[in-house]
């Protein structure tokens, strides 16, 4: 059984919330450096953004519809090979989302968010696996979800 020693966990966790700070300020040159190789998965809408571009794309859309985009609430916990976080997000409908307009009302939402590491000396983050309930998203913003069916 590997046991992940105290100092590799703090520097970890110190990576995390730097990493939920400048996503948060929108520094995200700042969030980069948190990433060895940016990745980030969205699990309940199957999305996947990989490397540095496709990152930056979803940092900027996603932006642009919530600009308020920020977490509230954050726990973390360890593992091994991952930091587990768990944070409400909050923001405000601004911008257009998957092509519904603005509602100009909030959101708050409990995610859950698995941030894996390379292990290497660096010890960067390698993905971002994100967990929530979509529909506690747009029954907060008064969206219906188009549903296939």
């Amino acid at each position: 059984m590997v046991t992940t020693s105290s100092t590799v966990r703090e520097a970890r966790e110190a990576l995390v919330r730097a990493h939920f700070e400048s996503e948060a300020a929108q520094e995200f040159d700042v969030t980069m450096t948190t990433m060895g190789h940016p990745r980030y998965e969205l699990i309940p809408t199957g999305e996947v953004f990989d490397g540095e571009e496709q990152v930056l794309g979803y940092y900027h859309r996603s932006r642009a519809a919530f600009p308020d985009q920020r977490h509230d609430n954050v726990r973390l916990h360890h593992s091994d090979t991952a930091v587990i976080a768990e944070f409400d997000l909050l923001g405000t409908h601004l911008g257009e989302l998957y092509g519904a307009p603005p509602t100009g009302r909030s959101f708050r939402c409990p995610m859950v968010a698995f941030f894996f590491f390379d292990g290497s000396e660096d010890d960067k983050i390698i993905c971002e696996r994100i967990y929530f309930d979509t529909a506690t998203i747009t029954g907060q913003l008064g969206i219906t979800p188009n549903v296939a069916g």
